[in-house]
């Protein structure tokens, strides 16, 4: 059985006001196997070492091009367009605004 790989960009966090680490691309492996609590601990663990490993690229052909030559099979997640609106503080206070300004 040939291991699958999913290639994407990250997106940012909520956290994040900047795109600060979304330009690179993650190779990440699908779990080969169910993941299984621990009867001691109760953690939560796998026997599969490749769930771990997230290699990054700077561009998506370098990541298509290692799973091609590695023998994986890959999905590629192309990223959501940005939909960006222009605001303007002076807007709060226009003539002609929709809703009430409240303090």
């Amino acid at each position: 059985m040939a291991a699958r790989a999913r290639i994407y960009q990250q997106p940012k966090t909520a956290m994040q006001s900047g795109r600060a680490g979304t330009q690179e691309w993650v190779l990440e492996f699908e779990p080969a196997g169910p993941r299984r609590a621990d009867p001691l601990m109760g953690w939560i663990g796998s026997a599969d070492t490749r769930a771990q490993v997230r290699l990054r690229f700077d561009q998506r052909e370098e990541a298509v091009a290692y799973a091609e030559r590695e023998g994986l099979a890959y999905e590629i997640e192309l990223p959501r367009a940005r939909k960006f609106v222009p605001k303007s503080y002076s807007d709060n206070f226009r003539f002609g605004r929709t809703e009430n300004w409240t303090h």
